[in-house]
């Protein structure tokens, strides 16, 4: 592994900081000049040769034992650190797999978070998070010396919920230099446990998008990333995913379409999503056709008859179904227990003629490596 790999901020950035700020004040003044005032400190997780992984923990006060625990997965075991003297505790793991991993920190038993570790936002609460480089697609997410887009926060007040409501956009390289040119907008959402900021700090889909564009794999498109939770206090909806088409559909997409210079043509819209997003994708393609006319399923699954829609019909027969939609992209990674089902699924469509439904399947868990290599094939496809 290149010492340039080892040090990519790509590993390290995440909500709280992009470049690494981590220090502790030397306050030894005759040790100033050969120091320095503000000492680094080290990382969480450093990466090192041969694939181990050295973990570090940085405690100011006493603890009989430090432990690192990951969420199963990729990343399954257990790790014991041992203290090294000036507050550092550390050990050195050689059997985690590549890719992603969310991790827990405990001192004596209680949960800690990590400062020298990157944080990102899971099952409902900051978690700690590292990077092993690897995987099927090693370099599509890594920070390159290409043209970056621009992803901004933009607010909008919604009729469903009543409030105010932010979103995410990702706009390519050329939006502000080109004022004439109009986009095709993914409507991408996060699983559940997550948020909207999720697809940028931890599945880095502006950069795969700033990558893929450079080397002319896809199509320049605008990415909205929407909060997913919307469960009116009337009850009415979904109970397991909610009533985010109604928040797209009536909001946020006439939102974008003024603010944007968008193509407002159901052709080039997609929705799309992981997990729970997925499931409410296919909820909002499925139930608003005139809408969107592309719908992405990555690790969720695809019916034609769900709550509050039933699409039989339309699928009854290849023609109809391509009229509804012009791509229905799903994936799932290997070790998930419904991906072969979803497999065999897509096989009975395209065997029928149903060449609209593509799936996309990888050595993989219900984890970030998944749907970052699923969403690098999806851009690819979209309004090609």
């Amino acid at each position: 592994m290149s010492d340039n790999v080892r040090s990519d901020q790509t590993y390290y950035m995440h909500p709280l900081f992009f470049d690494d700020p981590l220090r502790k004040i030397n306050f030894n003044r005759d040790e100033w000049n050969t120091k320095g005032a503000f000492v680094q400190m080290r990382h969480g997780a450093e990466l090192l040769e041969g694939g181990k992984i050295r973990f570090n923990f940085y405690l100011d006060g006493d603890a009989k034992s430090i432990k690192v625990k990951g969420w199963g997965g990729s990343m399954p075991g257990e790790y014991e650190l041992q203290p090294e003297g000036n507050g550092y505790w550390s050990c050195i793991a050689d059997d985690i797999r590549d890719g992603f991993h969310y991790c827990d920190f405990y001192a004596d038993g209680v949960k800690t978070p990590n400062r020298l570790m990157p944080y990102g936002f899971g099952a409902f609460a900051p978690a700690n998070f590292f990077e092993v480089p690897g995987g099927i697609l090693p370099e599509s997410y890594l920070i390159k010396d290409v043209p970056r887009g621009k992803v901004r926060m933009v607010q909008y007040k919604s009729s469903v919920t009543g409030k105010v409501r932010a979103c995410w956009v990702y706009t390519p390289p050329k939006y502000d230099e080109e004022p004439g040119k109009r986009y095709p907008v993914l409507y991408l959402q996060h699983g559940g446990g997550e948020t909207e900021i999720g697809w940028v700090w931890q599945g880095k889909i502006n950069i795969i998008a700033d990558n893929l564009l450079s080397e002319g794999k896809m199509k320049e498109m605008i990415i909205v990333m929407n909060d997913g939770y919307v469960f009116p206090d009337d009850g009415h909806g979904n109970p397991a995913s909610g009533c985010i088409d109604e928040v797209l559909v009536n909001d946020c997409v006439p939102f974008i379409d003024s603010r944007f210079r968008t193509v407002s043509d159901r052709h080039s819209r997609a929705v799309a999503g992981l997990s729970m997003g997925a499931m409410q994708a296919v909820d909002t393609a499925m139930k608003h056709p005139e809408v969107f006319a592309a719908v992405g399923s990555l690790s969720g699954g695809f019916n034609v008859k769900g709550f509050g829609y039933d699409r039989t019909e339309e699928f009854s027969n290849p023609e109809s179904a391509k009229e509804m939609f012009d791509l229905i992209f799903l994936a799932g990674g290997e070790q998930e227990p419904f991906n072969d089902m979803l497999i065999n699924t897509v096989k009975d469509y395209n065997s029928r003629g149903f060449d609209n439904i593509h799936i996309y399947s990888c050595p993989g868990y219900h984890e970030w490596d998944t749907w970052r290599n699923a969403a690098w094939h999806m851009l690819q496809m979209l309004f090609a």
